[in-house]
């Protein structure tokens, strides 16, 4: 059975896309610990990380690195944390979240945002790639 992420990547369930190549897959979490958390997920569908080829895993981090990079230029923050934790959905996926303090890392704060919101939001981290 395929992973939610995906059917994010086909289009069978909808996502606030920020970027996509043929390989890799960046939207917003739309349970995001901060404003601009952001998901980079490979399009082939493993469970945990170093399980990836070498080739997809290094793949996967210098996207995830032009991701952030647009992320930082986009929202206001100190710097971008990334975590790779793989527990919640077994489909390996980079968390990508702009940070202005500890607690946006620990996945018990959470924020909220209108569709209106993400969608803006989305635009204008994707104006920067």
């Amino acid at each position: 059975m395929a992973s939610i992420f995906t059917k994010i990547i086909n289009g069978e369930i909808p996502s606030y896309k920020i970027a996509e190549d043929e390989n890799f897959y960046a939207f917003l979490d739309i349970n995001p610990n901060a404003k601009g958390h952001t998901l980079c997920v490979p399009k082939v569908e493993v469970n945990k990380i170093f399980d990836l080829e070498e080739r997809t895993y290094h793949g996967l981090m210098e996207f995830s690195r032009k991701v952030a990079i647009a992320l930082e230029n986009a929202v206001e923050c100190k710097r971008v944390g990334m975590a790779i934790i793989g527990l919640e959905v077994p489909h390996v996926h980079v968390h990508l979240i702009p940070l202005n303090d500890m607690k946006e890392m620990t996945f018990q704060h959470k924020v909220a945002l209108t569709d209106e919101e993400f969608k803006a939001l989305a635009h204008e981290i994707s104006s920067k790639l």
